[in-house]
C-alpha cells in the first residue's frame, strides 16, 4: 500500500514556510490504518526489537503506540506534556525552537531495566524524541528502538537518537 498517497500536505501550517503533513487522511482510511499498524509491528518484529512496553509521546504517539503494544504484546505507557498526569511524575525539560517544554511520565509506570520501544507519529528536529529517551535513560530504562510513521530525513533526527533500531515507514 502507498501510504504516502493517504497522508495530505496542508503549506503554510502551523507558520509560513512550514509543510505540514497531516495524518489524519490516513487515520480515517479503516485500510490505511489497519495496514499502518500491521506494517510497524512487522518492521519491529524483522528489526528484532523486544520491548516490554511502547512508550507513546504525546498525542499522536498514543495514537499509533496503543494498538502497536496490543499486536507486540507488551504495556503501553504515555509519556504527557506537563501537567497532564495525576500521579507523582518523573520529568524532563527539553530546549525548543524558542523556548523550552517538559515531558512527564507517571512514576509508578516502568521500573529500572524496563525495555521499552520509543513511538511517535513523525520525527523532524528530534527533539522530542530525544527527550523522551534522556527520561526514559533517566528512570534506568533501556530503549531498544524507536517507531515512527513520517521521518523527514533532511533534518537528520536521526543523530540525536541513541544508537538503536528507528523504524520509520514513510520518508520525506
Amino acid at each position: 500500500m502507498d501510504l504516502k498517497s493517504l497522508v495530505r500536505d496542508i503549506p503554510d501550517f502551523p507558520k509560513p514556510g512550514i509543510l505540514f503533513r497531516d495524518i489524519t487522511t490516513l487515520l480515517r482510511d479503516p485500510e490505511g490504518l489497519r495496514y499502518t499498524i500491521d506494517f510497524l509491528t512487522q518492521k519491529c518484529n524483522e528489526a528484532g526489537i523486544t520491548a516490554d512496553y511502547v512508550i507513546g509521546i504525546e498525542s499522536r504517539g498514543f495514537i499509533f503506540g496503543s494498538p502497536l503494544a496490543y499486536k507486540l504484546g507488551v504495556g503501553f505507557i504515555p509519556v504527557r506534556k506537563k501537567g497532564k498526569l495525576p500521579a507523582a511524575v518523573h520529568s524532563i525539560e527539553y530546549e525548543l525552537e524558542y523556548g523550552t517544554d517538559c515531558l512527564e511520565v507517571h512514576q509508578d509506570a516502568l521500573h529500572q531495566g524496563s525495555r521499552v520501544l520509543i513511538v511517535d507519529d513523525l520525527i523532524a528536529t528530534g527533539g522530542t524524541a530525544s527527550a523522551t529517551a534522556k527520561l526514559m535513560q533517566k528512570i534506568g530504562c533501556e530503549i531498544v528502538g524507536f517507531g515512527f510513521i513520517i521521518e523527514l530525513r533532511d533534518l537528520q533526527a536521526r543523530t540525536y537518537l541513541p544508537d538503536v533500531p528507528i523504524i520509520s515507514l514513510i520518508e520525506y
